[in-house]
């Protein structure tokens, strides 16, 4: 069953006809703030008639012949599978090239295609780059007002609006869009389905200053933006009159100006309703303060999750992570001392310029935070590093699969000695994860071989045969000379200060 918290139109005689599709099951859609604020927007404008569309929904009430465009979410490195899955559903071809006129346009927008739309340009009859709220409205006016014109004269219209990339027509740049925080997002559609039954989520900011060197988060989202203070609350009231469940959401939400403010707000609310729940998805190490985790225990958050990245301070400096050792201590016995029941701790391996040093230090520390917080559990999450485009490490190579299988295994025998609890991300996933990150306009084929052979790691290995080395993307170290795939897409703070940080961060120049 299904809140609808925004007033529905009555729309008769539209124009057009849009789907808006989530690369995912609907339990995923209902949890996906940006999927569903885009959807919003859309249903708003009139002329438009717009259905939300998952990989599990059967008979669309709209449908695929009167379809004119098809919106794609693209969140996370591997969501292009189920964007092809739809697609075949629908008998859609899935390079634009081969699609004709009585087809819908298909387009996209989310992080991985504003970090780098290369891969998917073959894919892609244009994609929406950086924010979306009001490229995707000004598109959609676009494709009601061209109804009946053929595909590229609609195609060089939307090229003319900012933040659009149309493979198609040559561009030289395409600046990332970043929108104004008037009103905060929030979830407009509850679910008791979602996968986070019935959760209002509410982005309070968008952006983090912190910057740390292989954060995309960061980087996609610059500058950094708040949502206004009065409107938060406002937003907050709203979703607490339809649900008791509230989460606060922002790449480093407590870093808004009134952030203990709003938790205040929220520890009294839960005075008057003691069932209200509230939750926070991570905070950062010097963002715990009492009030935050006074609040998170009072609305029945049992684990707080904080990132290291690493264990030594030397290497957290090089991935300009600038939290102590004594802020991680103290950190832990607040979370502890404020009642809550746990915390995760997330961290990577493989970070470049990590030594055998740097790995001791990593247990030495858990060691000793399970020492020094009998009974309190602590856990840790390990990821392998990343580079991605449009951050100052994008240059990095990854270290070999075979290196940082080994540094993991090392850490993964020394937890399980003292007992301490961990999960690790699968490093050989993490490798094709980087090498469709750092990939260019060539890959179509290979997606789509590896794609019709299953989409298992031997499916990519063997669809990257007789193609290219995938160790030049995910393994080799670029050169600050080379022209890389995505330097199409402009993004603050530019390439030069990307190069200058990165010299900083891993020689100290």
């Amino acid at each position: 069953m299904e809140k609808i918290l925004y007033k529905k139109k009555y729309k008769k005689d539209v124009k057009a006809n849009m789907w808006c599709v989530f690369p995912g099951c609907y339990s995923f859609a209902m949890s996906s703030i940006g999927y569903l604020w885009i959807y919003k927007l859309l249903d708003e404008i009139d002329n438009l008639n717009v259905e939300r569309i998952y990989s599990d929904t059967e008979n669309p009430s709209i449908k695929i012949t009167d379809v004119d465009a098809m919106c794609f979410s693209f969140s996370f490195d591997l969501d292009f599978i189920y964007i092809f899955k739809i697609l075949e559903k629908y008998n859609i071809p899935l390079k634009s090239a081969e699609r004709d006129e009585t087809m819908p346009l298909i387009f996209g927008g989310g992080p991985v295609l504003t970090a780098n739309p290369m891969p998917y340009s073959e894919l892609f009859d244009f994609v929406v780059i950086g924010d979306g709220e009001n490229a995707n409205k000004q598109v959609s006016e676009v494709i009601i007002n061209m109804q009946g014109m053929p595909k590229n004269e609609i195609l060089k219209e939307i090229s003319k609006i900012d933040g659009i990339y149309v493979p198609s027509i040559k561009q030289e740049k395409v600046k990332k869009l970043s929108c104004q925080i008037k009103e905060c997002l929030y979830i407009p559609i509850l679910s008791e389905e979602a996968y986070f039954s019935n959760m209002f989520i509410v982005e309070t900011s968008r952006g983090c200053a912190n910057c740390c060197g292989f954060c995309i988060a960061s980087y996609l989202n610059l500058p950094v933006r708040f949502a206004p203070y009065e409107n938060i609350i406002e937003t907050i009231d709203l979703g607490l009159k339809h649900t008791n469940k509230i989460a606060l959401l922002g790449a480093q939400v407590s870093i808004h100006p009134k952030f203990k403010d709003i938790c205040q707000y929220i520890y009294d609310r839960i005075q008057e309703r003691p069932e209200i729940e509230m939750s926070i998805s991570s905070l950062r190490v010097d963002g715990c303060s009492d009030i935050v985790l006074k609040t998170l225990a009072a609305g029945h958050q049992k684990h707080v999750t904080i990132a290291i990245e690493a264990g030594s301070e030397r290497l957290r400096k090089v991935i300009n992570k600038n939290v102590s050792e004594e802020q991680i201590f103290d950190t832990v016995k607040r979370i502890r001392e404020n009642g809550l029941k746990g915390v995760k701790i997330y961290a990577m391996i493989g970070i470049p310029t990590e030594t055998q040093k740097d790995l001791d230090e990593m247990v030495d520390l858990a060691k000793r935070l399970r020492k020094e917080n009998k009974g309190f559990d602590i856990s840790f999450a390990f990821s392998s590093f990343i580079p991605k485009p449009n951050t100052p490490l994008q240059w990095c190579g990854r270290m070999k699969t075979q290196e940082i299988e080994k540094r993991q295994n090392y850490i993964k025998k020394e937890f399980h000695k003292c007992g301490i609890k961990a999960n690790f991300s699968s490093i050989k996933w993490d490798y094709w994860q980087t090498v469709l990150s750092r990939g260019d306009e060539t890959f179509m084929d290979f997606l789509i071989d590896a794609y019709k052979n299953g989409y298992k790691l031997g499916a990519f290995k063997k669809a990257s045969k007789g193609r290219f080395n995938p160790d030049d993307y995910a393994i080799r170290t670029y050169a600050f000379s080379e022209n890389l795939p995505w330097d199409i897409i402009e993004l603050p703070p530019g390439k030069k200060v990307l190069q200058e940080r990165h010299q900083k961060l891993i020689y100290n120049k």
